[in-house]
């Protein structure tokens, strides 16, 4: 199985940079992982913004992967659910999986719609930038619940 991480811009902050890569990296060890990081929308209007932001997404996305957007209105999973649920694709075959984090604004309805499913990191309002931080240590955590290893206690 594949993982696609699909978000807008880069990671400005040095620091969550940091964790984004050293969570990647350590999932690198369990799973294959590719970063699709889209241009920003110029538009001055967030409207128009996250619309312009949505067609790219959109674009970006494989027909025959389970996409996952991550939006505030989303399904909460907890950590053993999210591994139950990583184990489930990989006994189903599934080849790849796009997670989608938006920009600062925001996903569009399009994009959303587009999306298998919809997850919700937190109840709490997540900057985009530390959503990339926290779902990488998620499904780090995840592949550690699934093969007994000791970060997850």
């Amino acid at each position: 199985m594949r993982m696609r991480f699909i978000w807008i811009g880069k990671t400005r902050d040095a620091r969550l940079r940091a964790l984004v890569d050293d969570y990647l990296a350590r999932l690198g060890r369990f799973v294959r992982y590719e970063i699709t990081e889209l241009r920003e929308s110029l538009a001055s209007d967030n409207r128009a913004g996250i619309e312009d932001d949505g067609k790219r997404i959109i674009g970006a996305l494989h027909s025959d992967a389970v996409s996952i957007v991550l939006d505030v209105n989303g399904r909460e999973l907890s950590s053993q659910e999210l591994a139950a649920e990583i184990e489930k694709w990989q006994s189903n075959g599934v080849k790849q999986i796009d997670f989608v984090i938006g920009g600062a604004n925001g996903v569009s309805a399009g994009a959303l719609k587009r999306a298998k499913h919809k997850w919700s990191l937190s109840r709490f309002t997540l900057t985009h930038e530390m959503a990339r931080v926290v779902l990488a240590e998620q499904l780090y955590r995840a592949y550690t619940i699934i093969n007994g290893l000791p970060y997850q206690k």
